[in-house]
């Protein structure tokens, strides 16, 4: 049976919901609303950018960074969702701000002309999970980054600007009350709702939600979707086991590392045969047998008996 609205935080929906020229009110809104614009700095239109930006990184094929778009000023805007944290991420953030920046730039003679850049992550985990003495995120929900005087705080150089927008740090519940709480409930409980709930009955969350509504996806979109899923999971379990790997292989390094530090120490000579037998040793038992025997051993040969 099919869920009631289709999940937001997926490649295909958002871009369904934000990607699209005919919707783009919806990610007007939602930009204004994470970047905290208000009078004569909200963004009234947008166009939006051709997905040149792409990076072709298997590690990063859940994050949406192709929905782009400039306003009538001619800020920039990168907005991405990630599912996953994946190795390097805030500094993929920051190179995707940092190219939409450069690419305004045909000819050096240009400078005065660039304009400023956005980037606006909206992530299903937490980036700073570290607490105050009461408890509290040091960093909250929705945050906003750019470059600062590290000795009086005054803030400047304002051309890359950062909004995130952690979605795990959200602690509303069924009843999100501010603009922010809205958008984080929208994009973790869409899934789960069977009706538009009274905090998302106005706009913009309600038009968001008919979009997501499963009943108007095609055969072939509902297809697309469930791909989608599908690989989300399969990458949540590859990067599981990846993640096991890494731990045990570290275990193992660290075996291997005291073992030929124990050797240099005691004065044993190691040829290169013996480092190659111990770098390539996998097996966690054997490394520590050749440790107990180097604790009393005068040569290799001894070592390895």
């Amino acid at each position: 049976m099919r869920a009631v609205f289709a999940d937001p935080k997926t490649d295909f929906v958002f871009k369904r919901i934000f990607g699209a020229e005919a919707r783009k009110s919806l990610l007007i809104a939602l930009l204004n609303n994470l970047l905290e614009f208000e009078g004569d700095r909200c963004i009234v239109d947008v166009q939006h950018l051709t997905g040149e930006q792409h990076v072709d990184v298997a590690e990063l094929k859940l994050s949406i960074v192709d929905v782009k778009c400039t306003d009538a000023t001619g800020r920039r805007f990168v907005v991405e969702m990630q599912v996953l944290k994946v190795e390097g991420f805030e500094k993929r953030v920051v190179y995707n701000a940092s190219k939409a920046y450069v690419m305004q730039l045909r000819n050096a003679e240009e400078y005065p002309t660039l304009c400023d850049v956005f980037g606006v992550t909206i992530c299903n985990f937490n980036l700073w999970s570290e607490r105050d003495p009461q408890g509290r995120f040091k960093v909250p929900m929705l945050s906003r980054w750019r470059m600062r005087e590290e000795h009086s705080g005054e803030r400047g150089l304002p051309q890359v600007q950062y909004a995130f927008l952690e979605l795990t740090k959200y602690e509303a519940g069924d009843s999100p009350q501010t603009l922010i709480d809205k958008w984080a409930y929208f994009f973790l409980e869409a899934k789960n709702l069977n009706v538009v709930p009274l905090p998302l009955a106005e706009a913009p969350f309600r038009e968001a939600l008919e979009i997501a509504r499963t009943t108007s996806f095609s055969a072939e979109e509902w297809e697309v979707y469930e791909r989608a899923k599908m690989a989300e999971q399969d990458a949540r379990g590859a990067l599981s086991v990846a993640r096991l790997e890494g731990k045990l292989e570290g275990k193992l390094e660290g075996k291997r590392e005291a073992l030929v530090r124990l050797l240099e120490r005691k004065g044993v000579a190691l040829i290169d045969e013996d480092r190659a037998k111990i770098a390539a040793c996998a097996e966690a038992v054997t490394l520590d047998r050749w440790f107990d025997q180097a604790l009393t051993a005068k040569t290799s040969a001894e070592v390895f008996a």
